[in-house]
């Protein structure tokens, strides 16, 4: 039985990855860094999990000399990103990607349990969702975010988490996430894994995935199919993934 449904944040539910770009800018500005991530620097910053993460190998290979003091600096910059982060999501608005507030919604309306696994951290989280469904209806019964898990995608901690919170089997779930380190991550969980492409994780490879689809689709909107399962209609529905998930017995 399907009992479960467990989302990454960034990529998945929204495409905020460009928003956290503009929100690290932001943070340099306020604090006088002559810094500015552009769109291909954050791609490759991209690869490492974690915006505490980013920002510290960041300046590990970009100012060296400076790093000791960098560093010291480096929570006042990560909370100031964060408060432009949460201004930039309230003040500019930032929808769910295509087909997602319609799946949570079928999924809700079922009785599944629904949850977050992100390496993003909780503000983040409750700023979007607050963005999306108002704050005090949230329809996520847990959420396992940032430093929550002691290591970070690709390791499977964070889904670990969100299973053991939701206390369903990883057989009776399925993840969705955008990236490679996500796909790994929730696959070293034993999570079967629905792959959707987002902006800045164009070219990831989708390996380990048993579907792979640019979003979940809505009628009259179809998705474009990428690889492995097809969707009826091109639209990933809750009645399809539960047939699919009963194939699986």
């Amino acid at each position: 039985m399907l009992r479960a449904l467990i989302f990454d944040v960034d990529g998945t539910l929204a495409e905020t990855e460009d928003l956290h770009r503009q929100a690290f800018n932001r943070a340099f500005a306020d604090l006088d860094l002559p810094w500015r991530w552009d769109p291909a620097l954050y791609a490759d910053l991209l690869t490492v999990m974690g915006g505490k993460e980013r920002l510290t190998h960041y300046i590990d290979t970009h100012h060296p000399g400076e790093a000791a003091s960098l560093h010291a600096r480096a929570p006042e910059i990560h909370a100031r990103k964060t408060i432009a982060y949460g201004g930039l999501v309230t003040g500019d608005g930032l929808p769910l990607r295509p087909g997602i507030a319609r799946l949570i919604g079928e999924a809700r309306n079922a009785g599944l349990r629904l949850a977050i696994a992100t390496t993003t951290s909780r503000p983040n989280v409750d700023r979007l969702l607050a963005a999306n469904f108002g704050p005090d209806d949230t329809p996520f019964d847990v959420i396992a975010a940032g430093d929550e898990a002691a290591r970070k995608k690709p390791a499977p901690d964070v889904f670990q988490l969100a299973l053991d919170r939701l206390d369903v089997p990883a057989v009776q779930a399925v993840a969705f996430e955008d990236s490679a380190p996500g796909i790994a991550s929730a696959r070293a969980a034993g999570l079967p894994v629905l792959a959707t492409r987002s902006r800045y994780t164009d070219s990831h490879r989708l390996d380990g995935a048993f579907s792979a689809v640019s979003d979940l689709g809505e009628p009259g909107h179809p998705h474009r199919h990428l690889a492995g399962l097809e969707w009826p209609g091109d639209v990933v529905t809750l009645a399809a993934l539960r047939a699919w998930h009963a194939g699986l017995r």
